[in-house]
């Protein structure tokens, strides 16, 4: 029997149901999963060319490089995950995101930053991303939407805190002091509070999902089937992969991966072909996160309520607009309007992927679905950046690789809509 189905020691005593204890532990694993996201690194990258004397063209590569290694082999922390259970993990992955900024404070050579990039990448963005995702859906199944959406506010926060943190953290103790800073923070915050207030699974402590008896939860099954299809059954990786569901999945979540990091990697760059520089690039993005924030509660709330592929084709809509508006863009009022559509698709798609996955799959071998998912979703992101910066070097602009990438929210419409949940077959 794995670890995370035994029966656990209680913990504190609520008079509320505890899985919104762990709800809050979730949101706060995607806050500090932060030291390892491109918006929290960024701030740092300035700093190795000018101290360093290393080209932009370097660092970009090493980063590229240790994100798309650490992608490779995120679905091994997702096994790992359902075997040695939720708990036991989260002390592991913030211990050692702890010890890679640790790495990060010393690093004096290329070579250790590529070791440093793909330590933070993996512990980080990608384990400590994994993480929640695959824990709040064993405590929540009629309210997964709006848990999915409170869970996400972590990651909202930590985009909003996170670099201006990080840019006071540097002026005031330098790279080396700004790094353990995030060291002490994972060894005395998150990793206790992880191992004291995480349980596994709400029937390892003789609670049920969602804090319901059996009456209650069928009364709750019965109400939410016509809308939303939830699986309670024991979907394993390679089931799963044999079906065209899951490669349609997978297509539909590695597009916006893609798509938006090669957005953002270059925004300075495009709205700089406009005419305005880098704060207001800056500002724009700042807008887009703010959007989010509000709608990720929306995007939880319909998705208790409408079908996750429906929401998924209706939100792809509005990436399709989000690239035109980019391309369109003269005025600062244009470029609000799309930073407003383009936070409210990404708003969506964060809450839609975080349910669409244990609704179709089931939560029995989450972890290691949901870490092959990452692992395309990583290398997506490692791979966007780069049509971009060759068709600025070939083009001088970024006008026709924008209109070639609209090729690819248009087909992911027609496959959300199609995607529909699986048939499990024993």
């Amino acid at each position: 029997m794995h670890l995370n189905t035994q029966k656990e020691e209680e913990p504190i005593k609520t008079n509320f149901y505890y899985g919104w204890v762990v709800l809050v532990m979730a949101a706060l694993a995607y806050f500090f999963s932060g030291p390892g996201q491109t918006y929290s690194i960024s701030i740092f990258i300035d700093h190795y060319i000018e101290n360093f004397g290393w080209s932009r063209s370097l660092v970009s590569t090493l980063y590229s490089a240790g994100t798309l290694i650490s992608g490779l082999i995120l679905t091994y922390m997702g096994k790992n995950i359902d075997k040695f259970g939720h708990r036991k993990m989260i002390v592991v992955i913030s211990i050692s995101l702890g010890l890679a900024a640790v790495w990060m404070s010393f690093v004096s050579t290329p070579v250790m930053l590529l070791i440093g990039f793909f330590l933070m990448r993996f512990f980080g963005q990608g384990s400590l991303g994994l993480w929640p995702q695959t824990l709040v859906p064993h405590w929540f199944r009629s309210k997964r939407g709006l848990a999915m959406s409170i869970m996400g506010i972590g990651g909202v926060v930590g985009a909003a805190v996170i670099p201006p943190l990080n840019n006071y953290l540097i002026n005031s103790f330098g790279l080396s002091g700004a790094w353990r800073f995030w060291t002490l923070a994972l060894f005395l915050i998150m990793a206790p509070l992880g191992w004291f207030f995480v349980r596994n699974r709400p029937e390892n402590i003789a609670l049920k999902i969602d804090g319901l008896d059996q009456e209650e939860e069928d009364r709750v099954s019965e109400k939410f089937a016509p809308q939303v299809h939830i699986s309670s059954d024991p979907w394993t990786l390679k089931k799963a992969m044999k079906t065209k569901e899951f490669w349609m999945l997978i297509f539909i979540i590695v597009v916006p991966a893609m798509v938006n990091t090669g957005m953002t990697f270059h925004m300075v760059s495009i709205i700089g072909e406009k005419g305005f520089n880098a704060a207001f690039a800056a500002y724009i993005l700042s807008i887009t996160s703010v959007v989010k924030f509000p709608l990720t509660f929306l995007g939880g709330f319909l998705l208790d309520r409408v079908k996750a592929s429906l929401i998924k084709a209706v939100n792809f809509v509005l990436l399709v607009i989000a690239i035109f508006l980019l391309i369109k863009a003269d005025s600062r009022s244009a470029f609000l309007i799309y930073a407003v559509v383009h936070g409210s698709f990404m708003a969506f798609d964060g809450v839609s992927t975080s349910v669409i996955l244990p609704n179709y799959f089931g939560k029995k071998h989450l972890g290691s679905i949901r870490g092959f998912f990452s692992t395309a979703m990583v290398i997506g992101s490692a791979l966007g950046p780069l049509p971009f910066g060759l068709a600025f070097d070939h083009f001088n602009g970024y006008r026709e690789v924008l209109l070639l990438i609209l090729i690819l929210p248009l087909a992911s419409v027609i496959i959300s809509y199609l995607a529909t949940p699986p048939e499990y077959r024993n």
